[in-house]
């Protein structure tokens, strides 16, 4: 991102107002999100009103004087792009933190509209994660945009690290925000020790900057993925976390603006911000962007003004819970949802997939009717019994988030498992599928 004031720039010295997070002053010819520099620090126009110029400061106020000095840059927020993006670790400016060079290249701002829908593709590829929770019964497919909602103590990290390493994508571009320095150590170690890094890039920002310099990091992001995309025509994975502070940046600003807050303190403009980012999530004729956020929640609220908005933006949601029968994370095949698998599935995979996905959560919706009677008391039939056994083996090898196979070893693992329990009938698939698939072994051993 460019720093530098221009030659012959007009120097303003009289700040009007100060908050914990902007400056007001008087200006003219200035732009909506131009860049400036106050008192040397990177700051942005988000508000005019005449010629009362209003600035969100991205390191914070603190120590700035009403005589400071104030430079317009004339150009809102840059990256420069090339091909030495790959394998580099950023700030939320751009700016190298792996001890590496600056980055060369064509300088474009961050930040602009999303693709014009007549260069959109119908999605129609499969976009393998590794993680059978999601491919076998929640199957993602390129130009997609789906959160992860997950409580902050759940390992979406680990989640997302795992996405990085096995995903069916040319590119993997990751953006944290508000990471700790253990977790964007995690990450560095991951990518560095599994030797990927050269189809990986990162911007990061941790709980020891700014918070509002998170406010960047998606724009950065989804830039990068746009060179990749547009003009390399490489399939590009996004992977944004958390956006729940990226929430909370875009609540400190308004704030400090003075907005009335609308629902959960979030500002009235919280729909639109998050829209701006996730539609860039796109299928090119060749290339395409596709979006996993996390989104983390507040004591499992779903019903917060984030994930809710989230909701309403996305094709879908993935839904972290620990599973206490066998002490493990999982995908919860219940609220978990993309509502594009249909395009891909049985498709773009193997002829049974969509009725082993069907049958798998029939039988798992029916082992937790067996334990809501267990726990209440009741008598359990023969049927009961062999669904509960069934849903043990069923979260432990599909649904833990650390069960990284093919889809074609979960849909066998899933045939094994109806076998072990169910006579054929039980199951509900159809007849030359059943012929086809189920083991040799009546017992699936």
């Amino acid at each position: 991102m460019t720093r530098q004031p221009p030659a012959f720039t007009t120097v303003y010295t009289r700040i009007e107002q100060i908050t914990k997070a902007t400056c007001s002053l008087r200006a003219r010819g200035v732009a909506n999100e131009e860049m400036a520099l106050i008192d040397g620090r990177p700051a942005q126009v988000v508000k005019i009103l005449d010629d009362l110029v209003t600035l969100q400061v991205f390191s914070g106020t603190q120590g700035i004087a009403t005589d400071v000095d104030v430079v317009f840059l004339g150009e809102p927020p840059t990256l420069r792009v090339g091909p030495d993006l790959s394998g580099r670790f950023f700030n939320a400016y751009g700016r190298p933190i792996d001890g590496g060079p600056d980055l060369e290249g064509k300088k474009v701002p961050i930040g602009g509209p999303s693709v014009n829908p007549v260069r959109r593709k119908q999605p129609s590829e499969l976009i393998s994660t590794g993680i059978a929770g999601i491919d076998l019964n929640n199957t993602l497919v390129t130009g997609q945009k789906i959160p992860f909602f997950a409580d902050p103590d759940q390992p979406f990290n680990q989640v997302m690290a795992t996405v990085a390493l096995r995903a069916g994508a040319d590119r993997i571009i990751l953006g944290g925000m508000g990471l700790s320095n253990d977790d964007y150590l995690y990450y560095r170690r991951v990518f560095e020790d599994a030797g990927v890094l050269e189809r990986i890039t990162c911007f990061i920002n941790t709980n020891d900057d700014p918070p509002v310099e998170r406010l960047l990091i998606p724009d950065m992001v989804l830039s990068a993925a746009e060179y990749f995309a547009v003009e390399k025509k490489e399939n590009v994975l996004v992977l944004l976390t958390d956006m729940t502070l990226f929430c909370d940046a875009l609540s400190i600003v308004s704030n400090r603006m003075d907005q009335i807050p609308s629902k959960d303190s979030m500002p009235g403009s919280l729909y639109s911000d998050l829209a701006r980012i996730y539609e860039k999530a796109v299928q090119f004729e060749k290339g395409s962007i596709t979006i996993i956020a996390v989104t983390t929640l507040s004591s499992g609220d779903i019903t917060h003004a984030i994930p809710d908005n989230t909701g309403y933006i996305t094709e879908g949601q993935l839904f972290l819970r620990r599973n206490t029968d066998i002490s493990k994370v999982i995908v919860d095949p219940f609220r978990s949802l993309s509502r594009l698998k249909q395009l891909v599935i049985g498709k773009r995979t193997r002829e049974d997939h969509p009725q082993v996905m069907n049958a798998g959560v029939r039988l798992y919706a029916d082992a937790a009717n067996a334990k809501t009677k267990q726990d209440n008391g009741f008598d359990l039939s023969d049927y009961d019994e062999r669904t509960l056994k069934f849903a043990l083996d069923y979260a432990r090898e599909l649904l833990a988030i650390d069960v990284n196979v093919d889809v074609e070893t979960m849909l066998d693992t899933s045939w094994k498992l109806f076998a072990k329990y169910f006579k054929k009938e039980e199951v509900s698939i159809k007849k030359e599928l059943v012929e086809k698939y189920w083991p040799k072994n009546e017992d699936g051993r």
